[in-house]
């Protein structure tokens, strides 16, 4: 069982930035393929973005391609969502997810997840 914890949410005014932070309780993080999936009031859960246990390959949704970046270090069992060019629509709980094996845009895929860290941009 891997227990994922997020933070660096927040309110910030739109065009503004927020670094999302995703760490596990234990040194796990590299055995697994990480995402972040986010969900807004009164909609289903969606796919952001996601890297492979190297770092080397990444997906993004379209509506936040040039706007945020996934990444990670595993060494410091992190990985990172960084968002720039907020909008309001990007308004949502924001949830740290894992796998095994190669990444996937797939909620139901992701075996693990955190508790959520909410981010609202305000217009």
């Amino acid at each position: 069982q891997v227990h994922l914890v997020e933070s660096g949410g927040g309110l910030v005014q739109a065009g503004g930035s927020l670094r999302l932070s995703c760490t596990a309780s234990d040194d796990t993080l590299s055995d697994y393929s990480m995402g972040w999936f986010r969900q807004a009031p009164g909609r289903e859960r969606g796919f952001v973005a996601a890297l492979t246990r190297s770092g080397y390959t990444t997906n993004y949704t379209d509506s936040v391609k040039g706007r945020f970046t996934i990444s990670r270090d595993n060494g410091k069992n992190m990985v990172w969502l960084q968002m720039r060019s907020l909008k309001p629509e990007d308004t949502a709980v924001y949830y740290c997810a894992a796998k095994r094996g190669w990444i996937t845009r797939v909620v139901s895929e992701f075996e693990y997840w955190g508790q959520g860290t909410q981010v609202t941009v305000s217009s």
